[in-house]
């Protein structure tokens, strides 16, 4: 009996049709991928793999991608495809939904993967519900009213620090004119339903009475730990309003966030382990975009190596790991974030990411991580060291020059070539993961400013950073090593190497200095009519020798 010859996973699943499979484990198939990834069901495989035939019944697929039409709500449009084994196969292809699917029965599932990583699956509850919709951008959970709760409810005092929020980090100064109940509603901490005010999960969040709090929302934890080795140093578990919430964990983050001073001329730089503003927008972040519908915390941990920041709930739809600097920001829960943004926590462009990477970036520190984010869970993590003094001089003295900050992707772009010594603009978009145009233009602007400088031309052209960094390493040579204009100094490295091999190729020159052949080839031929080499041999055997 022959095989598919693929396994089953989240959107693969295998159904045997001997018996001719019933309508109604088809639909509830197509209902699970279609609320999860999309992918593709098999008609007439075994669990196993193996090809066991279509049934005569499923053998019109126009017949039968009109009957998942009819028993889907909304109507999912399927492709369907029979395969020619052995035996024929029914490839049902189901695309990914942007809203929740039901059977006309009233049925919803998804589909999961077990512990043994096969896949099964399972009904989807409603408060999974609101999660999905809210992930596909359909639903702000944040802007629903709150059923029960009254305007009671919203605490006077965590008001006011929203007020004196507003005036520290310079919000809209316009909602400071307002009576209490006329900021509630611009903020969208309220509905009007039935001539009443009734608090949406936004207000609640923000300025809830903690007990109110505890009662409607026992999702809004947050937690801060601090370690020192092994040792815990904090270890707290809080459930309060997101603003009085944000001052504690600002108050435990800055007495643990140690500095160091370096020089800059005449003046002293104080470079902390964490960029205030960056912590400040990855927490607005974490409280903001994290899934309010389903258990978890808000958790904050310092360690050794660095500070993990993690929050319930992936990525939204169209955001990941990869494209975080790029995408077109959209948030969860849109009506808290617009509050956010509004009383000066939050970025107001919405790009609070770039503000993360810039302050590691300034900092001379590692990039923030990601990589460890899934499905159910955004985990940000934020190397602690080391700083590169020599990097944070070039950036300082750039910024200083221009009289600005230097772009996000400037910045990514000059740590690339600091990781990678030199590059062209297809190793560096390679490396940083974005568009080579976009690299080009950064590249070409520092190379006309001096921070950066370029060599070889058309397609060798490649880039490093300039001689200003080296000299702040106090590593001069590794520059001139890397350095290929300077056509002085390529002869006596290709002397030094001539004398210390006794002869030297153009395969050595090429390896010696990154250089194409024509260009080996000239340098070469330079230093024999100078009489420094005598050419000894032809073609591939061809080689120099010190005279």
């Amino acid at each position: 009996m022959s095989k598919i010859g693929i396994n089953e996973s989240l959107t693969v699943e295998f159904k045997s049709d001997v018996s001719r499979l019933p309508d109604g484990d088809i639909i509830d198939a197509v209902v699970a991928f279609a609320n999860t990834e999309g992918g593709d069901l098999y008609l007439g495989v075994e669990d196993n793999g193996d090809i066991t035939g279509l049934h005569k019944e499923h053998m019109d697929t126009t017949r039968l991608a009109a009957f998942v039409a009819n028993k889907t709500v909304p109507p999912v449009p399927v492709r369907t495809e029979i395969l020619d084994f052995d035996k024929p196969v029914l490839k049902i292809s189901v695309p990914k939904q942007t809203s929740v699917i039901a059977s006309s029965s009233g049925k919803i599932q998804r589909r999961r993967l077990k512990a043994d990583g096969a896949p099964e699956n399972v009904p989807m509850y409603p408060y999974e519900i609101s999660s999905r919709l809210s992930s596909l951008n359909r639903l702000d959970y944040s802007a629903q009213p709150v059923p029960d709760a009254s305007y009671a409810d919203l605490d006077p005092i965590e008001r006011e620090r929203l007020r004196n929020i507003i005036r520290t980090y310079h919000g809209e100064t316009a909602l400071l004119e307002l009576d209490d109940e006329g900021l509630d509603k611009s903020l969208q901490f309220v509905k009007q339903q039935g001539g009443r005010l009734i608090p949406t999960y936004c207000g609640l969040l923000m300025i809830g009475r903690s007990d109110s709090l505890k009662n409607y929302m026992p999702t809004a934890e947050a937690a801060v730990q601090v370690l020192e080795g092994t040792d815990i140093r904090v270890n707290e578990s809080f459930t309060m309003p997101i603003l009085a919430a944000f001052e504690k964990i600002t108050e435990r983050f800055s007495a643990w966030n140690s500095s160091e001073e370096i020089a800059m001329g005449l003046f002293r730089m104080t470079i902390p382990d964490y960029d205030p503003r960056a912590f400040r927008e990855a927490l607005v972040n974490a409280f903001c975009h994290r899934d309010y519908s389903i258990l978890g915390r808000v958790r904050i941990q310092i360690n050794d190596e660095g500070m993990t920041i993690t929050n319930p709930g992936g990525f939204v739809e169209g955001i990941s790991a990869d494209n975080l600097l790029e995408a077109e920001p959209h948030g969860r829960n849109v009506a808290l974030a617009d509050a956010m943004k509004r009383i000066g926590l939050a970025e107001r462009t919405g790009r609070g990411i770039d503000r993360i990477y810039e302050g590691s970036l300034l900092n001379g520190r590692l990039l923030p991580d990601y990589s460890r984010s899934t499905a159910s869970r955004v985990v940000l993590f934020i190397p602690k060291g080391p700083t590169d003094k020599a990097f944070i001089r070039l950036v300082s003295a750039e910024q200083k020059r221009l009289g600005r900050s230097l772009p996000i992707y400037s910045l990514l772009v000059l740590n690339a070539l600091k990781n990678l010594s030199r590059g062209s603009v297809h190793d560096i978009a390679e490396y940083l993961k974005i568009d080579e145009t976009r690299v080009r233009v950064c590249l070409e602007t520092m190379a006309g400013s001096g921070i950066v400088e370029a060599g070889g031309g058309g397609r060798g052209r490649y880039y490093l950073l300039g001689s200003e960094y080296y000299r702040g390493c106090d590593n001069s040579t590794e520059y001139v090593r890397r350095k290929d204009i300077d056509a002085i100094r390529h002869g006596e490295l290709a002397m030094q190497l001539a004398k210390q091999q006794g002869a030297i190729t153009r395969k050595d020159v090429m390896n010696l200095l990154h250089v194409t052949p024509p260009q080996a080839y000239r340098l070469l031929q330079k230093l024999a009519e100078e009489g420094k080499l005598a050419l000894v041999g032809h073609g591939a055997g061809a080689k120099y020798i010190v005279k």
